[in-house]
């Protein structure tokens, strides 16, 4: 195996952009239903069918920091990410952390279903944003549900049809406050895979199969609020591990961090609520449709919340629409209102930018509160994907030196007032007035799913937001 003295000697790997970011810096329910036994005593948590809960669980938002080793011969060991998780799911798709997919045909058991899942390339922190590399990848998948069992199997390809596979089996068991999802993984690679992955595109290897395992965890704290840990174990086959770019055959990786999902050792906390009282008993229903229209600034989250605000001297706008479904009316026992919220943004073109879109996905709170008319503080954290970077963020991204990214962090924060109360008028009841920032943002550099750029942009809508 050659050091990595002799990978910085080779003069073939400015050929692409990941062999040439490298070279640099070388230098560097077992069963269907668990049955409570007969001794059990009264005082002792009673086993819960996972599955079930499982299956019904339809969202949840976290957070949390994952490390992963780094297989190649470089210096650096292990690389940090944080990494921002969504869960939803309805009848037509779902989003659980980092895979997505949207279902061609589903019945109670089985699933056929256009699939994405995130593809993690763990190099050094400071090569990650020249490089790129890694990606949601799209495929197929199918899926086999059997009680608390989990079985799927996909075939994905990236952005430039390099072709793999994988097959993966799960089992979801709660017991008390405990939630733990052991997972077990074949990966079959395509030598062309293999090649520019791990080769560098400078070494012939053929195809491979990679093993993973491990398990994701999660505790309940209290209410709403969940710990979640991950550890995982990954080898990679022999041919690959002997490539004179790789240092290592076997790669751990594990993550930390918190969440908020449904509290199901509370059912009864929404009932216990006192809401805010107003005039019409429907006027907060569980779906709503947002049109908003925003102009650009070059100022920070920080000088827009200080009332110092600069204008965009090109004069960038947008139009957008969201659409909101409730996914609770609580949180932590308070009346805050949870809303999945999807959206499509149109970027009209200007002096310096042609028409672009983004599409993003969020889930956002809405704390209810009354001084005179009821007033509405909401916050939302999501994701957000643009057609072709924006001239705000593209300045300000080249100013320091980033590379941009298509995908990045999105937070929403808006202050609205319901227009009913505000004209008196019951017919207005349902429709809501108010000022949103839209933010788009990489997390500092901390987040190598965003291209590790720090920086981003900011839009200040003015939206009408309508409940039904």
């Amino acid at each position: 195996m050659n050091n990595h003295s002799q990978l910085l000697s080779s003069s073939q790997f400015f050929v692409q952009p990941l062999a040439l970011t490298l070279a640099l810096y070388s230098g560097l329910a077992l069963s269907s239903e668990h049955s409570v036994p007969e001794t059990v005593q009264p005082d002792e948590p009673q086993p819960k069918i996972y599955a079930t809960q499982f299956q019904t669980e339809t969202w949840g938002l976290g957070i949390g920091v994952r490390r992963g080793d780094i297989p190649f011969a470089v210096e650096d060991d292990e690389v940090y990410d944080v990494l921002p998780l969504i869960k939803y799911s309805n009848d037509y798709f779902f989003i659980n952390g980092m895979e997505a997919g949207v279902h061609f045909w589903k019945n109670d058991e089985h699933q056929v279903n256009l699939y994405t899942r995130f593809r993690f390339v763990d190099i050094p922190q400071e090569l990650q944003n020249e490089s790129q590399s890694q990606a949601f990848d799209f495929g197929l998948q199918y899926r086999f549900l059997q009680d608390a069992w989990e079985f799927d199997v996909a075939f994905m390809s990236d952005s430039n049809k390099r072709s793999y596979g994988y097959t993966r089996t799960q089992y979801h068991w709660e017991y008390g406050d405990w939630y733990l999802n052991p997972y077990a993984e074949f990966h079959w690679k395509s030598a062309d895979f293999n090649q520019h992955y791990y080769g560098l595109d400078q070494y012939d290897v053929g195809g491979g199969i990679e093993f993973n395992a491990g398990i994701k965890s999660r505790y309940h704290l209290y209410s709403n609020l969940y710990l979640l840990g991950q550890f995982g174990v990954g080898r990679i086959d022999d041919d690959t591990a002997n490539l004179p770019t790789m240092d290592t055959q076997y790669q751990f990786e594990s993550f930390l961090g918190f969440g908020f999902f449904p509290d199901f050792s509370n059912t009864s906390a929404k009932s216990k609520v006192t809401k805010v009282e107003s005039r019409a008993s429907d006027s907060s229903d569980g779906e709503f449709i947002r049109l908003a229209h925003g102009w650009a600034t070059p100022s920070n989250l920080n000088a827009i919340f200080s009332w110092q605000t600069q204008t965009d001297p090109y004069n960038n706008q947008f139009t957008s629409v969201f659409y909101g479904t409730r996914l609770t009316e609580t949180l932590f026992n308070f009346p805050i209102e949870l809303y999945f919220t999807p959206g499509l943004v149109w970027h009209h073109d200007s002096e310096v930018q042609s028409n672009l879109a983004e599409g993003v996905v969020a889930i956002k709170a809405f704390y209810t509160f009354e001084f005179g008319p009821r007033w509405r503080l909401g916050v939302a954290e999501g994701l957000s994907y643009v057609s072709s970077v924006t001239y705000i963020e593209g300045s300000e991204l080249e100013e320091k030196g980033y590379k941009p990214s298509k995908l990045l962090n999105y937070l929403d924060f808006s202050l609205d007032v319901n227009m009913g109360d505000l004209f008196n008028s019951r017919t207005m009841d349902k429709m809501w007035m108010g000022y949103s920032i839209h933010h788009r943002s990489g997390i500092y550099e901390k987040s190598s799913a965003f291209g590790r750029i720090g920086g981003g942009s900011n839009y200040q809508t003015l939206y009408l937001q309508w409940h039904f």
